[in-house]
């Protein structure tokens, strides 16, 4: 990827979705929640107002210089920064991406604005949408996912049965999981039995593999992870990792490695995976002033924030 992108990143490698072109609509950290677990730190713009943060005409002057020029993803996907769906023209851009380009649209979303029926519209234009439920009740959802103020765990999960009843496309589920916080069988359970009802395509388990914003959170073992996947239906999938077939990090220069790891902490060995090459050759662009680094179990990962 090209310095000349502003708001596109990648493409980057993803287990779920294959080689996925990033667009950053949102401020970074501007979000609804401030969850514990968040790999990019804690949010420090808690909000619910939509706006066009970003201008509309310049995304689009981006994509269309990376169709003509680059265009091989096997997705676009919004994410990166902040929670998309407060991006004010989202469903203008997935329009505009939709007219010009086969590839399938993705929205990685938390979720928490589906109660309002002009977000649900304007994201249901995307072919695949991620909500997240890592809680199952209101205490839960303020000690896990620390809500902007009026947000509740039971209009989260009314505004996610709403959508998938509107909603024509694939619609997944992210389940994070930490150690001693909502992992408990029994917990699971009832994010299960709340899961099930939204009646998802898909349903995915993810853990603390990167550095989270708070110390406290702790990884769940993947044969934890892997023994609670049959309390979902669907039959959960784990998900707690990078792709290891994928070498789609872009040109491999001092900027784009900065913007991967901004957005997705790694390790050394899975960034030169990312970028095709041997982790020697990252070792003078890994010294830059703007990364540091985290000791998460026994790797140490890059991390920029």
């Amino acid at each position: 990827m090209s310095e000349k992108y502003k708001y596109l990143f990648g493409p980057v490698p993803s287990r779920r979705l294959g080689r996925s072109l990033g667009i950053d609509v949102t401020p970074f950290k501007r979000c609804s929640f401030d969850c514990v677990f968040c790999q990019l730190g804690c949010t420090t713009h808690l909000a619910t107002e939509r706006d066009e943060f970003v201008p509309f005409d310049e995304v689009c002057a981006e994509l269309e210089r990376w169709l003509a020029e680059e265009g091989a993803a096997d997705v676009i996907t919004f994410a990166g920064s902040g929670e998309p769906t407060l991006y004010s023209r989202l469903g203008e851009l997935i329009d505009f991406i939709k007219a010009r380009t086969d590839i399938p649209v993705i929205v990685l979303s938390n979720g928490t604005l589906l109660h309002r029926p002009d977000v649900r519209g304007e994201t249901a234009r995307a072919d695949i949408v991620k909500v997240s439920l890592s809680a199952w009740d209101d205490e839960s959802f303020k000690t896990i996912n620390r809500p902007a103020p009026g947000l509740t765990f039971k209009e989260l999960v009314a505004g996610e049965r709403a959508f998938r009843t509107e909603f024509s496309g694939e619609l997944w589920i992210e389940v994070f999981l930490m150690d001693d916080i909502n992992a408990d069988p029994k917990q699971v359970a009832r994010i299960a039995a709340l899961a099930s009802e939204i009646h998802p395509d898909k349903i995915h388990l993810n853990t603390a593999v990167r550095p989270p914003a708070e110390s406290s959170v702790h990884p769940v073992a993947s044969e934890k992870l892997e023994a609670l996947c049959g309390l979902f239906t669907p039959r959960a999938e784990v998900i707690a990792s990078f792709a290891t077939d994928a070498q789609s990090g872009g040109e491999l220069n001092t900027e784009n490695l900065i913007e991967l790891i901004r957005r997705h902490p790694a390790t050394a060995a899975q960034l030169a995976e990312m970028f095709g090459v041997k982790p020697g050759a990252l070792l003078p662009l890994l010294n830059d002033a703007r990364l540091q680094t985290e000791v998460r179990g026994e790797e140490t990962y890059y991390i920029c924030r």
